[in-house]
């Protein structure tokens, strides 16, 4: 038995990286694994990985700042897996930019990405969620990919910095809300970092 038999997780930004190890960490300890990403191919072949490793994925096509591809996500993750019970929030960027050398739409698309990004994912997930988490002991949950970097701040790039000091925050104030609500939704934030 592993720990996450029988679960459903969606992750965005899984094609590679972190989200892509992610993603075959859950399959291994035994969840089927939606793979989102706007890079088609990529997470293709992660899927099929995983697949050819004896779990169970499914990629697909997702631009985590727009509601019309996060429903689709959801709509294929409970068709193909007929529910969801994990929401990994791991799609962002990172500038590299001196706050003095960004632009405005450097700015717009480091929020879109990594702030929208986790809001729209967490809202268009939550009714999905907050259903399969009725039915199990431990309910569901979503993990939000924050960074150290949202926490101490970074010289490099401090415009991501406050990205991801925004998704910490919004994990605290989503878990309060959706308490209050009474949904068994556990909602945290990991802090990767150098």
């Amino acid at each position: 038995m592993n720990r996450l038999d029988g679960k459903v997780a969606l992750v965005s930004g899984a094609a590679r990286g972190i989200g892509a190890e992610t993603a075959r960490k859950m399959a291994t300890a035994g969840a089927s694994v939606i793979i989102g990403d706007v890079l088609a191919d990529r997470g293709r072949e992660t899927a099929k990985e995983i697949i050819d490793a004896g779990g169970k994925a499914l990629a697909l096509v997702l631009d985590v700042t727009t509601e019309a591809s996060w429903s689709a996500a959801v709509a294929a993750a409970t068709k193909q897996f007929g529910k969801l019970d994990i929401l990994v929030n791991n799609a962002g960027i990172f500038l590299g930019k001196d706050l003095m050398d960004a632009t405005v739409e450097d700015w717009s698309r480091l929020v879109a990405i990594n702030m929208m990004g986790v809001w729209l994912g967490t809202k268009l997930c939550a009714p999905a969620l907050a259903e399969s988490g009725q039915s199990n002991r431990h309910g569901s949950a979503i993990v939000n990919l924050a960074s150290v970097a949202g926490i101490v701040g970074s010289q490099l790039d401090p415009l991501y910095s406050m990205t991801k000091g925004g998704v910490t925050l919004f994990t605290k104030s989503t878990a309060l809300s959706f308490g209050r609500k009474g949904w068994k939704i556990r909602v945290n934030s990991i802090h990767p970092g150098v």
